[in-house]
């Protein structure tokens, strides 16, 4: 939830926000309307039982004569009162729930527009050369047993898959040498729950714009997170935080659900966009004013990530528009996929800034004695699926084998070429 005074003192700051985003900026107006109707609710309420409390005092003090007439007044009194608080109620209500519907506001440096209309910030190395017809992941994930995904979709249905052998041993390799990475950058490494409560998906801003992408357990009160950021950023709801304890720095893995509403006939082939993937994140909570700084920290630790498996990858600056509910400003590390011959997504990482710890009720206690909104940022140093993706294409050779990245090879074994099977 953004900060209140944003609507009350720049509105049209948060007008600006939403035409970069290509909203609409007409729930500003609705938010206006509801605060100004929320604060004279606050008011009326409260001249109401001043006057009761008045009024109550006058009785003990009054003639007998007089008495039966302010028990009188006093009853119509608490009546008026009583529909004053739930006019009040009401009132806060749906000041909150029209403030829920606004995102965070894009940082002034965000470009303008939708999906296609990012800026490149840097590109890493070359991309790879090979002097024979490459082959996609598909084709070497069959060839190494690394992929099954004939009985994913018998078994679970399409977008799902097995990964088998190597491509299991890939998996517990990456998330070894991305926990390693995170443990030795000072992040507490966590298993987080897969399953969460309304309040943590509403709190992360998964319930708005991204609602479509979530699995909800039919009679439960339960959904299945898209990513750990959720149970990390509900961890420490409905907490005051230790500010000199700041930043929390934690590193978790967990299984995601997705179901890709929306991608009808995109990336239909293979475990680029599936609806189960396993996933290390890295989740901060941290002040607001050091928030900016801590976000270059993350894109760092995931450039150095994507360094160790040796990729040819490319630095985003996300459009406003492609933000998410609850980022502020967002970077993608997007590695070269050789059978596509483009950048696809293999991690982000956004600035929350207060927006989701206002929802959660999550904030600190400063030196000076206040208490205040704090700052979550989250990042992805390793969804599986796509990091294999992009390590089967790249470093595959003619004969289907695949080089293994000399800081990966500790992981398996120090195995340095992973062959086909005889």
């Amino acid at each position: 939830m953004i900060d209140p005074r944003l609507i009350r003192e720049e509105p049209d700051r948060v007008r600006a926000a939403q035409a970069k985003r290509g909203l609409s900026d007409e729930v500003v107006d609705r938010a206006i309307s509801a605060d100004e109707t929320r604060r004279a609710a606050i008011a009326e309420y409260e001249r109401l039982r001043a006057e009761q409390k008045s009024l109550g005092k006058q009785i003990p003090q009054a003639a007998p004569e007089e008495k039966a007439a302010l028990l009188e007044q006093t009853k119509e009194l608490a009546a008026r009162v009583k529909a004053a608080e739930s006019a009040q109620s009401e009132a806060e209500d749906l000041w909150r729930s029209t403030l829920m519907e606004i995102p965070n506001v894009a940082a002034d440096e965000a470009p303008a527009g939708g999906e296609d209309d990012y800026r490149v910030i840097e590109t890493i190395g070359t991309a790879p050369q090979f002097d024979f017809e490459p082959r996609d992941h598909v084709e070497l994930g069959q060839m190494l047993g690394a992929i099954d995904l004939e009985r994913g979709a018998k078994v679970s249905g399409s977008r799902f898959y097995f990964l088998t052998g190597i491509g299991a041993q890939l998996e517990l390799a990456l998330v070894m040498m991305a926990m390693d990475q995170a443990r030795n950058a000072g992040f507490t490494q966590m298993i987080a729950p897969a399953l969460v409560k309304p309040r943590a998906m509403e709190g992360t801003g998964f319930l708005g714009q991204a609602a479509d992408d979530v699995y909800k357990i039919e009679d439960q009160d339960l959904y299945l997170v898209g990513t750990s950021e959720v149970p990390l950023a509900a961890y420490h709801s409905d907490e005051i935080l230790d500010a000199s304890s700041l930043p929390l720095r934690y590193a978790a893995f967990s299984s995601c659900f997705r179901k890709e509403a929306g991608s009808h006939g995109k990336d239909t082939r293979g475990i680029f966009r599936v609806h189960w993937f396993d996933k290390v994140e890295m989740f901060v909570y941290t002040t607001v004013e050091e928030s900016y700084a801590e976000h270059l920290r993350l894109l760092a630790w995931e450039k150095e990530f994507l360094d160790k498996l040796e990729l040819h990858y490319r630095v985003i600056d996300v459009a406003a528009g492609d933000l998410g509910t609850s980022a502020q400003r967002k970077y993608d590390c997007e590695a070269w996929i050789a059978s596509q011959g483009r950048f696809r997504e293999l991690t982000s990482t956004s600035n929350c800034t207060d927006f989701q710890t206002r929802r959660l009720d999550t904030r600190g206690r400063f030196a000076d004695g206040s208490i205040g909104p704090v700052a979550t940022l989250n990042g992805t140093l390793c969804s599986i699926n796509r990091p294999i993706i992009a390590l089967l294409e790249t470093h595959q050779q003619a004969d289907g084998s695949v080089k293994v990245p000399k800081a990966l090879q500790p992981y398996l074994g120090g195995l340095d070429l992973i062959k086909p099977p005889t």
